[in-house]
């Protein structure tokens, strides 16, 4: 049966601006609604506001999934995979590795399903969708026919839900340690089961080709991970650097390379702050340098010192910039919007005393879509930018 919860006016209207969470807080009557249940939302005076996905430990305590008094059933979960899917629709050419399902990004909250190949990995990200997780395999399995079907949900975020941390196949035959994808022509390897995130980052897959367009000279790409920047760039580049502070990551970053027969790209374990200072110190000079570093801000607490470290970087890579030099710099903190990640790098270039372009501003890659009314879907910034004196 079906249980029934009420929220304040606050909590109510939230959900009526477009937003998919309320939370805990705006929770004026739960019953006896179990976590993980669908439930019905109401308002104080008894009016519906939609129907979520309920949790019993977490401060987002309903992740919304529709204002329509319609049931939440099989059907239902099926239409909105499909949508999904079709919203992805003429990826393929370009692309075998995306983002098939973005969570709140695609009115699915709590749950990520990205494909590799013919492979799908899943998260379930909060008690609602690991409750339906035996039926999310049975969907994607019957609309999309994958080898396996792969769950990475040995994620922080989940402790927040009273969830253990799990990994493994729960559909079709083992899939392989690793996979070859390929990215507008250039072939990465990703581990499912190991890697990063859900095997390899995804969303900086049209910035990486933005890059290419403008690149060009002596490049050095920092924070380089396994060579995405790096190895899209190098068609247009005459040499190109990448550091990394992870040794697993430069080897995977080299043995890309060597997948690309890119003998002009090199790969070196270095911690990309003291580098950067000592290739100053040198007078190293490149013609395109790429930012693209771990989210520095991890929640509000710590967007100061994330500007710190932001300004501190864009300022060393501004001054190795010769003019005409090209800088793509990148943010993937939330906490850090497109306003305040400017800000940094107008006083990095005023203190490198650089003249300095924008040239494009962009976010991540389009299957992780925004949705207006929830800014958190918004986190990743990148900005291309161009030195003239």
């Amino acid at each position: 049966m079906e249980s029934d919860i009420t929220v304040t006016r606050r909590g109510a209207e939230r959900a009526r601006a477009g937003h998919l969470w309320i939370y805990r807080s705006d929770v004026r009557e739960a019953g006896q609604a179990a976590g993980g249940a669908v439930v019905r939302v109401r308002d104080e005076r008894g009016r519906f506001v939609g129907r979520a996905l309920w949790s019993d430990r977490s401060e987002i305590a309903l992740r919304l999934l529709t204002t329509k008094n319609e049931p939440v059933d099989r059907e239902w979960w099926r239409r909105r995979l499909r949508a999904a899917a079709a919203r992805r629709a003429g990826l393929e050419p370009e692309a075998d590795a995306f983002r098939l399902v973005y969570s709140e990004g695609d009115l699915l909250p709590s749950l990520i399903i990205d494909r590799y190949g013919d492979v799908l990995v899943l998260q379930t990200l909060s008690q609602g969708t690991e409750a339906l997780k035996s039926l999310l395999v049975e969907l994607l399995a019957e609309e999309f026919a994958p080898r396996a079907i792969i769950e990475r949900n040995d994620v922080r975020v989940r402790s927040l839900e009273g969830l253990a941390a799990s990994a493994g196949v729960l559909y079709g035959e083992l899939a392989p340690e690793e996979m070859d994808v390929v990215q507008h022509g250039v072939r990465f390897r990703v581990a499912p089961l190991a890697g990063q995130k859900t095997g390899a980052f995804l969303d900086q897959r049209e910035n990486h080709l933005a890059a290419r367009t403008h690149a060009h000279g002596r490049a050095l790409d920092c924070f380089t991970f396994n060579g995405g920047f790096a190895l899209q760039i190098a068609p247009a580049c005459a040499s190109v650097l990448g550091l990394d502070i992870s040794a697993d990551a430069v080897a995977a970053a080299a043995r890309n390379a060597e997948l690309n027969g890119a003998r002009h790209v090199e790969f070196r374990e270095a911690n990309v702050f003291d580098e950067m200072r000592e290739m100053e110190a040198v007078g190293a000079r490149y013609d395109t340098v790429v930012l693209d570093p771990p989210a520095f801000a991890k929640n509000r607490a710590s967007i100061q010192a994330a500007a710190r470290g932001y300004k501190e970087i864009n300022l060393r890579a501004l001054k190795l910039l010769d003019v005409g030099g090209v800088l793509i710099t990148c943010t993937c903190s939330y906490h850090v919007t497109e306003g305040m990640f400017l800000e940094v790098i107008t006083e990095a270039a005023s203190d490198a005393h650089r003249r300095v372009q924008i040239i494009e501003k962009r976010i991540q890659a389009r299957d992780h879509p925004v949705l207006i009314g929830v800014p958190e879907t918004l986190y990743l910034k990148c900005i291309i930018a161009r030195v003239i004196e």
